[in-house]
């Protein structure tokens, strides 16, 4: 699936910033009709690293109201969390309905970092698809909206951006030596990444691969199929009624 994503996709400056305004009104227009509906909303990213994860999700949130989304910043998981299930710790930060929980990293880390540095034995990752399926779901069925992200660039382009954090005062704290461990695992996440693909891209909760070369078209991009499937949430709603 990655191979077929066209990264050469840009958006001029000057068309973001008259598109940007207005999708982001449109969120905060349908984030309250969510929140009236009573509808859960999961959006979940993963991708490559410096591939604009944190942009777009500052994009999705920047105008809507705080009181009603929740960001969840996905590392290592905590002695407490290795006890239990993988899945427990993404159950507690499940969304109430009518509200939006956005995860930075997700419940995939099962069958791609743990896959890839082998942490997890493979008939455990192996077995998590069906799992993730299962989770994934059961939250569909409740009701919740399922919004999944991979971000995607090239591998060109994120040694570019590697180098640009390294450069930056602002920014130098967002590349550690795990970024590099991982960007030389790089055709082994691509193997993990598109099995992923193939197993969990399903009609109740499927991918959306985003050409994340041109952060501007990622970011308007990602903010279109939120309000996108915001919307059609709301008109299956409106229609059961």
């Amino acid at each position: 699936m990655l191979d077929k994503i066209d990264l050469s996709i840009k958006l001029c400056e000057k068309d973001y910033n008259s598109q940007l305004p207005d999708i982001q009104l449109r969120l905060v227009r349908l984030q309250q009709q969510i929140h009236q509906a009573q509808i859960p909303v999961i959006i979940m990213y993963e991708g490559w690293d410096a591939s604009g994860k944190g942009g777009s999700i500052m994009r999705i949130t920047e105008k809507i109201d705080p009181r009603g989304y929740h960001v969840w910043p996905i590392g290592v998981p905590t002695d407490i969390e290795l006890a239990h299930h993988y899945l427990w710790r993404f159950w507690t930060r499940m969304p109430a309905k009518g509200e939006i929980a956005i995860f930075d990293r997700s419940w995939y880390g099962r069958v791609l970092v743990e896959r890839v540095d082998k942490l997890t034995p493979p008939d455990l990752w192996e077995r998590a698809y069906s799992e993730i399926n299962n989770f994934e779901k059961t939250l569909v069925e409740n009701g919740a909206v399922m919004i999944k992200f991979w971000m995607h660039i090239s591998k060109d382009e994120q040694l570019k951006r590697f180098k640009e954090r390294e450069a930056d005062p602002y920014k130098f704290w967002k590349i550690t030596p795990d970024d590099w461990d991982d960007r030389a695992k790089w055709d082994e996440y691509v193997v993990a990444a598109e099995e992923m693909f193939k197993n969990t891209d399903t009609h109740h909760s499927p991918w959306h691969i985003i050409a994340a070369e041109c952060k501007r078209y990622a970011r308007v991009e990602t903010c279109k199929i939120v309000a996108a499937r915001l919307q059609k949430a709301l008109d299956a709603k409106g229609s059961a009624a």
